[in-house]
């Protein structure tokens, strides 16, 4: 068994719904995971508990939390030392237009390059409109953006863009990475009795 850190940012809430899910799925596979949002850690708050590492953020107007940006620059020794992921959520993710896609890649790249951190693996989600909390000034900049992205301009509803198979298969997939960097066995699963 591993004990696996999720460190993420959220705005209105998608991205800890989706580190919740790696949550289930790493522990389904016999781990120990913690989800923790960086905005609620300690100052002083010590990786060295979490044999890998998981950092998740959302994409804002074209930036991530700065909670998350300053959680991955204040622990990057702690993060270059153990197995680490990191996933974002967006709208560029949302469709298959390749623009849009090589937006949501340009994101992570800008993250990666300010925090000079160099994760394992990278996943990237569609995230969610959550026009229901939204105040008056964000809704009509989100569906603006909603409008030549995706198309949903109804701001009487939200809309979730999530890719639940994807979500579990970056888990699954980072669960066996860090097992092979580890070298810990696979838990075995309960129907293989």
């Amino acid at each position: 068994m591993v004990s696996i850190l999720v460190c993420y940012g959220t705005g209105e809430g998608q991205t800890a719904t989706v580190a919740d899910r790696i949550v289930d799925v790493l522990t389904e596979r016999g781990h120990d995971a913690t989800a923790r949002r960086a905005a609620d850690l300690p100052p002083a708050f010590d990786l060295e508990a979490f044999s890998a590492v998981l950092v998740g953020a959302s994409v804002h107007m074209g930036t991530h939390q700065s909670s998350v940006r300053e959680f991955v620059t204040e622990h990057r020794e702690q993060l270059a030392a153990r197995p680490t992921g990191f996933f974002q959520l967006s709208m560029s993710s949302a469709v298959a237009d390749e623009s849009r896609q090589a937006e949501a890649a340009g994101y992570v790249e800008t993250f990666l390059e300010e925090t000079d951190w160099h994760p394992d693996r990278i996943g990237r989600f569609g995230g969610a409109l959550r026009y229901s909390k939204y105040g008056f000034l964000k809704r009509l900049v989100m569906k603006r953006i909603a409008k030549t992205a995706t198309g949903d301009t109804d701001t009487s509803r939200d809309y979730e863009y999530t890719d639940w198979d994807e979500v579990e298969a970056f888990a699954a997939d980072f669960a066996a990475f860090v097992e092979s960097r580890l070298g810990v066995r696979p838990p075995e699963s309960p129907d293989s009795s």
